[in-house]
Formats: C-alpha cells, sequence, structure tokens
C-alpha cells in the first residue's frame, strides 16, 4: 500500500487511480491529521508527500516521519512545484528517497515509485527480520507487525522480544533476560521481567501465546 498525501483534490484523485491500476494500491488523504490517523492503523510501503499542505508543510511532516523509529526507514518521494536545486537537496538531505516536480508525468511517477521500492525491498532483505505466523518484527526499523497491523511498543517491550525471538525455542532464565535488556547494572528484580512479559502478552492479543512461560525456569518464544 502507498500512502500520497496532496491536498489538491485532483491531483491526489488521478494518482491514486493511476497508481492502482499500475498494480500499486494507494490510499489518499488531503491533510497530515488524516495521514498520520492512517498511519498507526497501517504501515505502507511508500509515502508520496507534498510539500505545500494545511496544519503543517512536507518538510515537517518528513522530519516527523525520520525523527520516529518505526518510520525512520519508511520511503518517502516528495512531490512539490518547488523545483530549484536547493529545495531538492534540501528535501534529500532531510531524509527524502527522491524528489519529483510538478507537473510530472504519470508514467514517470510510476517508473519512480518502483525503483524506490526495489531499493527498499533490497535493503530489506538485508535486514535483520523474525517472523512466526502474523508477526514480524524488524530490529533496524524497530517495528512489530500483526498481519497489516503496527503494534506499538515501549523500548523495552521492544528489546525483550527480540531478545526472546533471538533465541527462538530456547528457554531463557529471568536473570538472562535481566542482564541483557536491562544491562548488569540493572537493580530491580525477576518481577519486571513477568510485569513485560504480561503487557507484550496483551499486546499481542492471539497471538499472546507464542510467550510461553515454562514454569520455575522462565519464558521463551514458541517454536
Amino acid at each position: 500500500m502507498i500512502f500520497l498525501l496532496e491536498d489538491d483534490s485532483s491531483i491526489r484523485e488521478l494518482t491514486v487511480y493511476a497508481l492502482t491500476e499500475s498494480g500499486l494500491p494507494a490510499r489518499g488523504f488531503d491533510r497530515p491529521s488524516a495521514f498520520f490517523d492512517a498511519l498507526r492503523q497501517q504501515m505502507p510501503s511508500l509515502v508520496l508527500l507534498d510539500v505545500m499542505l494545511p496544519e503543517q508543510d512536507g518538510t515537517t511532516v518528513l522530519a516527523r516521519l525520520r525523527s520516529t523509529p518505526a518510520y525512520r526507514s519508511l520511503p518517502v518521494i516528495m512531490l512539490t512545484a518547488r523545483d530549484s536545486e536547493f529545495d531538492k537537496v534540501s528535501a534529500l538531505n532531510a531524509g527524502a528517497d527522491d524528489y519529483v516536480t510538478k507537473p510530472f508525468g504519470v508514467l514517470e511517477l510510476i517508473a519512480r515509485v518502483r525503483a524506490v521500492l526495489r531499493r527498499s525491498e533490497n535493503l530489506a532483505s538485508r535486514e535483520e527480520v523474525y517472523a512466526i505466523g502474523p508477526l514480524s518484527l524488524s530490529v533496524p526499523k524497530r517495528t512489530l507487525l500483526l498481519g497489516e497491523q503496527s503494534v506499538p511498543l515501549t523500548c523495552k517491550e521492544f528489546d525483550l522480544l527480540t531478545y526472546l525471538l533471538r533465541n527462538r525455542g530456547v528457554v531463557l532464565t529471568r536473570d538472562q533476560i535481566l542482564s541483557e535488556v536491562w544491562g548488569y547494572d540493572f537493580d530491580g528484580e525477576s518481577r519486571t521481567v513477568d510485569v513485560h512479559i504480561r503487557s507484550l502478552r496483551s499486546k499481542l492479543g492471539e497471538q499472546s501465546g507464542l510467550l510461553e512461560t515454562v514454569r520455575g525456569v522462565g519464558y521463551r518464544i514458541g517454536l
């Protein structure tokens, strides 16, 4: 799924239609608030981002994406009428993956989208990614997906789940988990691990059974 944030309805509708007809399903949004609401429900494969927008400009939206660990590696192509070299360099330096000026040709845009997606897929193939059924965790992106739904985790919840996935099938004691996830100087108690496991199970919903309790020992993630 591709997300397009563009307040001009004619450009938005034409672009969404052209992408979808080319086998690249897309959704359009006219303002950042609607875009971020959708982003919390579904992780797109790429974002097309206009610069001149209501509420906040596209540069601010890009900065917000790049400052959020879950979206830091999300491919972004800027769409704007600003065509100076300074504007292009500024956008690329801010983290944009490509820059397309308006008016643009639909075929060229689709070609650029496919090129950025290919680069993104090649990068993803080298990432540390763990998958069990519908659960997919990306360490570099610090994201957890259940199907297409993004699951928000705290820093320690993410580190704990990552540690369990890296040792899939292995029973890990509470002391091992405390040492690895919280550090050797952590002066808390093993109950801290139990609390975080309960929180993870709650967030995993129907997949909570993947986190197994081994009585008298600790925890493991299912085979």
